[in-house]
């Protein structure tokens, strides 16, 4: 059984459960907006994303931010999925992130959408 992100409780009192779809999408939350350091059992899990968040925006940094959430995928997720593209959109006081994968057990294509206001 794959336990629900965030951690929750069922209808009957107990540990709510994801399938695996769900699991894997919650999967990549996870590293996209936990910052590194912020585990102490793990303290380069996550990907930075929202650190980079308040730097100016331009194409460079577009760039160089999907390339940095790219590598944190494919680092503590590459087992479990291939990602074909990451976009990342910062919008007023919210963060979006799109994520395209295959998931490497079905082969089967996903897009995930992320959203988390900053600051």
């Amino acid at each position: 059984m794959n336990i629900a992100y965030p951690y929750q409780f069922d209808a009957r009192g107990r540990t709510a459960g994801a399938d695996d779809e769900r699991h894997i999408r919650d999967l990549i939350e996870q590293v996209l907006f936990t910052s590194p350091g912020e585990r102490v059992n793990r303290p380069t899990f996550g990907s930075g994303l929202l650190q980079l968040v308040f730097t100016p925006n331009n194409d460079t940094l577009a760039a160089a931010t999907r390339m940095t959430v790219q590598a944190a995928l494919q680092q503590w997720l590459g087992d479990l999925i291939e990602v074909e593209s990451v976009q990342v959109t910062a919008q007023d006081s919210s963060l979006f992130v799109e994520v395209s994968y295959v998931v490497r057990r079905t082969q089967q294509r996903q897009t995930a959408q992320f959203q988390r206001a900053v600051g």
